[in-house]
């Protein structure tokens, strides 16, 4: 990708990929969400739109026949995999069939056979650290708890972890300002799964594998190869760097809030509450829709084939909607948020990255109680927001 143009008017000219965004947003959303007109526009990516008010997000979420899923990334190409990821990339009616598809593994019940393994995960990684007096957040442990939980329910060897990290890294860091990198990853986790299909058709066993390639359409047929590979392809990435970033986010908000830190020390009953406050505070997805028809909203016009940026993040902060949206409360009571999205898109790993994120701080504050910043903060570009590097010293 060529060279950034810095920006100049976030109302006129956003760039969600400025390094201003990245390393502080909020300031941004709230000069956007004081503006005249309920959408910010920029020229840039072919042109969208951005709305920061929750009930705006709402509404786009809804209009499913308007604001279509076929393109969720705001970027200059889009990714090329064939099948998409269903049911994240799929509109109704095809979207209820995915979705249902994929759901019965991700349920509270299932998720809470993962406990025990993701503690085991958790103490594993604290081992690498804990006499050291320093360790990365991101790298040396956020980084780490997704990608082998979900190579735990894929039973495939979890010394393939590394692996995912780097498809992880190609598609979704490396490949937010390089293609290449970007589809590189995409083809090389695709192969992944492909040469294990065979395999698991011959020889099923108690895995998401197993369970997809025994699901069927409406007609009883098999789902095809490519729904398949999609479906995996989604766990993969949009199960991985989502997490770990929102594990990271949290972890940093306790480095930096002392008083926070040693109150949830004091009051680990409070973790439930303080995990739907962070993901509330720094919720890390932002997602898109392509405008599917000419349409208006609140007089804004907006034309068929752009796109529309929907940064779930910008709606938690809205005062309209929340008290305080800038302060983060570990025992707020009423906390809607939409860190998950919204409408019909909801995650569907929503129970799994609760689990993980709560099983996570609470390991670690167990072991380590006290720890602070250590350096600087590295923070991602694009999409998904989260630490990519964080130095920490205890």
């Amino acid at each position: 990708m060529s060279e950034r143009e810095p920006v100049k008017n976030w109302v006129t000219d956003w760039d969600h990929m400025d390094p201003e965004w990245s390393k502080d947003p909020f300031p941004i959303w709230d000069e956007v969400r004081t503006a005249e007109c309920p959408l910010a526009r920029t020229e840039r990516y072919g042109g969208v739109y951005m709305p920061t008010r929750f009930k705006f997000m709402q509404y786009f979420t809804a209009y499913t026949e308007t604001f279509s899923s076929r393109q969720v990334v705001v970027r200059e190409t889009q990714p090329e995999a064939q099948g998409g990821a269903p049911p994240i990339t799929s509109d109704p009616p095809r979207h209820r069939l995915a979705r249902m598809k994929i759901m019965p593994p991700f349920s509270g019940h299932e998720i809470k056979k993962l406990i025990p393994r993701t503690q085991e995960i958790c103490n594993q990684l604290i081992d690498q650290f804990a006499d050291k007096g320093k360790f990365d957040g991101a790298e040396d442990y956020a980084q780490n708890i997704p990608v082998h939980v979900i190579a735990h329910m894929l039973a495939i060897p979890e010394a393939d972890a590394d692996q995912f990290r780097k498809w992880i890294r190609l598609i979704v860091i490396d490949g937010v300002i390089d293609d290449q990198a970007m589809h590189s990853g995409l083809h090389e986790l695709t192969n992944y799964f492909h040469e294990r299909l065979p395999e698991r058709r011959a020889n099923p066993g108690d895995d998401i594998i197993s369970f997809l390639l025994k699901q069927t359409y409406d007609d009883g047929e098999p789902l095809k190869e490519n729904h398949v590979l999609g479906s995996l392809r989604l766990i993969l990435v949009a199960g991985i760097d989502t997490t770990w970033s929102a594990i990271g986010a949290s972890i940093w908000h306790l480095a930096n809030n002392p008083q926070d830190r040693e109150r949830l020390v004091a009051e680990p009953e409070l973790m439930k509450s303080a995990v739907e406050e962070f993901l509330r505070a720094y919720a890390p997805v932002t997602m898109a829709r392509l405008v599917a028809k000419d349409t208006e909203v609140s007089g804004c016009p907006m034309k068929a084939g752009e796109m529309l940026l929907l940064p779930f993040p910008a709606a938690n902060r809205d005062p309209d909607q929340f008290e305080r949206p800038d302060e983060v409360i570990l025992d707020r009571e009423d906390n809607k948020h939409v860190a998950f999205g919204m409408g019909i898109h909801r995650c569907v790993g929503m129970h799994l990255a609760r689990m993980e994120i709560r099983v996570a701080l609470e390991e670690l504050l167990k072991r380590i109680p006290n720890f602070e910043p250590a350096g600087e903060t590295t923070w991602s570009l694009g999409s998904i927001r989260g630490p990519r590097q964080l130095p920490l010293k205890f």
